[in-house]
């Protein structure tokens, strides 16, 4: 039996868990190298890194997820929306989406990553530089035409109700 045999004979329950604990996964070892880093180098050195990671990684995440669900070449703010759904933390996290004059708004309501860092009493990651290089990457992606801007974003917190805040609008 090969591997995709294999995994067909999960049932859909066992496969929605599967993702979870890949997502799980994923998100310990973007965690663990970032953290490796920190502590050797200090946060700078920790940042570079992370956003030479985030400007490479996701892209490609982006233009996976964009042939997975057939977008077309320009697919707007609804086909970001639902790629945004798609990404590798995104049942790990809570988020919402609301459409506000002509933009998405995107707020991660819950952030895995922030959390955890709180419970081990350490800093939160000041995230605003590598979110707007990965947003916006990950925007360009799925429609070359989507611009992305910070509203809220750690160290720069405008909302107190999310941990993040984006807005992605079609360039004119």
């Amino acid at each position: 039996m090969d591997n995709r045999e294999f995994l067909e004979s999960f049932s859909r329950e066992q496969l929605i868990e599967l993702i979870e604990i890949y997502s799980k996964n994923w998100l310990a070892l973007d965690g663990v190298w970032f953290q490796s880093i920190e502590q050797a180098e200090g946060m700078d050195a920790a940042m570079f890194h992370d956003e030479r990671a985030w400007e490479r990684f996701t892209v490609i995440e982006a233009r996976r997820i964009k042939s997975f669900l057939k977008l077309e070449k320009f697919p707007g703010l609804e086909g970001l929306e639902k790629a945004l759904r798609l990404r590798f933390y995104g049942n790990l996290n809570k988020a919402s989406f609301e459409y506000r004059d002509n933009s998405l708004i995107y707020a991660m309501e819950k952030c895995r990553v922030q959390s955890a860092r709180h419970v081990k009493g350490m800093p939160y990651h000041p995230c605003k530089s590598v979110g707007i290089i990965e947003y916006s990457g990950f925007a360009r992606a799925i429609d070359e035409r989507i611009e992305c801007r910070c509203l809220s974003c750690y160290p720069d917190i405008t909302d107190e109700s999310c941990a993040c805040k984006w807005e992605f609008t079609i360039a004119e």
